[in-house]
């Protein structure tokens, strides 16, 4: 399930990266069976962590489309560098550029700018990619 779009910017792969770390936050937790912790299942149900002693607060899972553009999303990192990876993560997870400056031994405008080229690799990917689907539209391919 792929949007259908002219063209793809920075600003739009950013965008749906940001998107796609929201939704795995959201998803629910992976356990192994059979492994059974009571001490969770007490610590939840303490009444002062709450402001509403009446309700279980809990995240809304994500909804199926927006599970197949994070797994989408995903694709796309496979284009990139181990370093490019964890760079564009911790962006998309919100990490200030000085913590992911720290984190690869830069300066926050050098981890940036190498964040900026990231994306600009994915846009041009995506955009390459769009080309050719079109072309082959045209011609009757597809």
């Amino acid at each position: 399930m792929t949007e259908t779009r002219n063209e793809w910017t920075v600003e739009d792969v950013a965008a749906r990266f940001a998107e796609a770390a929201e939704t795995a936050h959201k998803l629910p937790r992976v356990r192994p069976g059979g492994h059974f912790n009571p001490w969770m299942t007490m610590a939840f149900q303490v009444p002062e962590r709450y402001p509403d002693r009446e309700k279980l607060y809990r995240p809304l899972p994500p909804s199926p489309q927006a599970v197949e553009r994070m797994l989408e999303t995903m694709r796309w990192v496979q284009w990139l560098e181990v370093e490019q990876r964890h760079l564009v993560w911790m962006r998309a997870n919100r990490y200030e550029w000085q913590q992911i400056g720290r984190r690869f031994g830069c300066d926050r405008n050098t981890a940036a700018r190498r964040w900026k080229k990231a994306m600009e690799l994915v846009v041009e990917r995506l955009n390459t990619r769009l080309i050719t689907l079109s072309t082959a539209d045209t011609l009757g391919h597809a």
